[in-house]
Formats: C-alpha cells, sequence, structure tokens
C-alpha cells in the first residue's frame, strides 16, 4: 500500500473503500471501485465505478453487473454476470439513479447539521 492508496473525496468517493479488479474480454484487466449493490425485482447488481492507473475515474462511466454470492460460503467470490437485456439493463440504471438522488440527499441532509 502505497501514498497513492488513499484519494480525496472530491471524486465522489474514498479509494481505501472496496475495489474489484475485473478480467475484461481483450485479456486486460480493470480495478473498479464498488459504489453499491443495488436489488431490482429480486435480483442484486453491483455498480463498479472503473479506475484508471492513478485510481480515477475521469468520464463518470459506471458499469452494472449481476452479482450473486454463494450462501453457503460467505468467503468465496461473488459471481459477477453480464446484462444482456435492455430492458433489465435501464432497470438497473434507473434503481442506480435513485440511489444517487437518495444518496445526494442525505449528504444535504448532513451537511445541513
Amino acid at each position: 500500500m502505497g501514498k497513492n492508496d488513499k484519494q480525496s473525496e472530491e471524486n465522489g468517493y474514498d479509494a481505501e473503500e472496496m475495489t474489484v479488479e475485473l478480467d475484461l474480454e481483450d485479456g486486460s484487466k480493470v480495478t473498479c471501485a464498488i459504489i453499491t449493490i443495488i436489488t431490482v425485482s429480486g435480483q442484486d447488481y453491483i455498480a463498479l465505478l472503473p479506475l484508471d492507473d492513478e485510481g480515477e475515474n475521469e468520464d463518470g462511466e459506471v458499469w452494472f453487473y449481476r452479482y450473486s454470492e454463494n450462501p453457503n460460503d460467505p468467503n468465496e467470490e461473488p459471481d459477477l454476470g453480464y446484462i444482456e437485456d435492455d430492458e433489465e439493463y435501464e432497470a438497473v440504471a434507473d434503481a442506480f439513479d435513485e440511489y444517487l438522488d437518495s444518496a445526494e440527499f442525505d449528504e444535504l441532509v448532513e451537511e445541513g447539521d
């Protein structure tokens, strides 16, 4: 762990929070900050913020994947799956927008104290 492990809160997240490394189809790897896990129609989804080599995200792009854990083995790596259906993706994106709205509202309430 070096000096670059802690990023400022300017990016909207704390880089010391959990990250996951994804293997992309082209064989490369990308580190993503875990934003949240949301549930839509009984299915869990994970929202990931892809990070560059400096641990930053310049374009604000967020990736969504299906997310499932093995209930019998909490130490097993969670399973991430692609969302191939457009309607399913839109439902997840809408739920994520609602999550962001509530998170921003919570921050405003905290700032007002």
